[in-house]
């Protein structure tokens, strides 16, 4: 009985140092946002929107969030770095196809993920149909969102006035009282100090490198602690939800994705269920679009590292990730005649793939790259 207490005394610190470990990286996550952010003001100067010009092309910004987030396979990472520079000066309305991009690219993972039941027909077909399935929606959220938002911007204006709201004129605004630019001041400036000893762009330019890497390890290390953590409830609750009913599903997907801090690893943890038949596609369908939702926390949380003049327009484009998420499951969800479509797609994708295991790499390669590029090419020649 002595050593079975001292395995648990011996447990509990452990699990105490995990989440003491966890605080830690996520103010590390968000010191590094501000990093960049101030690194980009400091290597752009006034010229920062020029800088950003060649990605005023919407669809040249689609592109860069899809192969960024498919070649880092983590949307957090590349959503939180869009935050940052926002607040170093790149245009909210450039940085849209950008967050929207990056819904599409995290989905390469899953799809990757269910290339290991190739060799069983049956099973590929199935796992093959519940990974691109997210990426059908994600396809047709954008088709349906991006157009509507560079002709009318609701996203844009609605986020803003959100925004408005916490960083208002009035003395009780979050932005007379951020606690967590407060908190991270000390790391910033020490940062910013030692950079200040290069050229002033070498210096600027070495803030965006180093906070780009710490971002993307804290966000590495987060996911792998959070997994430890948390991942046995993560799945009960998906276990416990998915098949009863949609708005529970969405409800899961979104939770899950909060506490693993990974729609790709949410969405893979579905991939090998659905392969085995433990749960069919329609039954997995709510949970996908849920992980859409519980993904767009890190951004928000990003957000709130940035301090000044521009933390307004970083909580909008965090607040354009979020409202273009939850609009895009109750309008494509919500509508009877766009409900089944992802679905659908899904289900030819994977009788097809099945039959012709080629299409399924021509699918990737499509998705991510091919598509992009011709769009660019085109609104380039017209």
């Amino acid at each position: 009985m002595p050593s079975q207490g001292r395995r648990i005394k011996v447990r509990r610190k452990g699990t105490l140092r995990q989440w003491l470990t966890l605080a830690l990286l996520v103010y590390f996550l968000i010191c590094a946002v501000s990093i960049i952010g101030n690194g980009f003001k400091i290597a752009a100067g006034d010229h920062a929107a020029q800088l950003f010009e060649f990605a005023t092309n919407p669809f040249v910004g689609l592109m860069i969030g899809i192969v960024a987030t498919a070649l880092i396979q983590s949307s957090s990472t590349v959503t939180s770095v869009i935050v940052a520079f926002v607040a170093g000066g790149l245009p909210v309305a450039t940085a849209v196809p950008m967050i929207m991009g990056a819904n599409i690219g995290t989905t390469v993972t899953n799809t990757l993920v269910s290339l290991g039941h190739v060799r069983d027909k049956a099973e590929f077909r199935r796992a093959f149909s519940a990974a691109t399935v997210h990426d059908f929606f994600n396809l047709l959220a954008v088709a349906i969102f991006l157009p509507i938002e560079l002709i009318f911007h609701p996203l844009e204006k609605l986020a803003n006035a959100t925004a408005f709201l916490f960083y208002g004129d009035a003395d009780l605004s979050m932005g007379s009282i951020n606690i967590v630019g407060m908190a991270t001041k000390p790391i910033t400036s020490s940062v910013e100090s030692v950079a200040m000893n290069l050229p002033t762009i070498a210096g600027g330019v070495a803030m965006i490198i180093f906070g780009i890497a710490v971002i993307f390890l804290a966000i590495r290390y987060i996911g792998a602690l959070l997994r430890v953590l948390m991942v046995g409830q993560a799945k009960n609750i998906m276990h416990n939800a998915i098949g009863r009913g949609p708005v529970a599903g969405i409800a899961s997907g979104a939770v899950v994705t909060f506490l693993v801090q990974s729609s790709s690893t949410t969405t893979s943890l579905m991939v090998p269920l659905a392969g085995s038949g433990a749960f069919s596609l329609r039954q997995i369908y709510p949970f996908t679009l849920g992980t859409n939702i519980g993904t767009t926390f890190t951004a928000l949380l990003a957000a709130t590292a940035i301090t000044g003049a521009t933390a307004i327009l970083a909580l909008e484009i965090a607040l354009v990730h979020l409202f273009f998420n939850l609009f895009a499951v109750v309008v494509i969800f919500g509508l009877p005649f766009l409900r089944p479509l992802p679905v659908k797609g899904a289900e030819w994708l994977g009788r097809v793939a099945s039959e012709r295991k080629a299409l399924a790499a021509a699918w990737v390669l499509g998705v991510f790259i091919a598509v992009p590029a011709i769009l660019i090419a085109l609104t380039t020649l017209f």
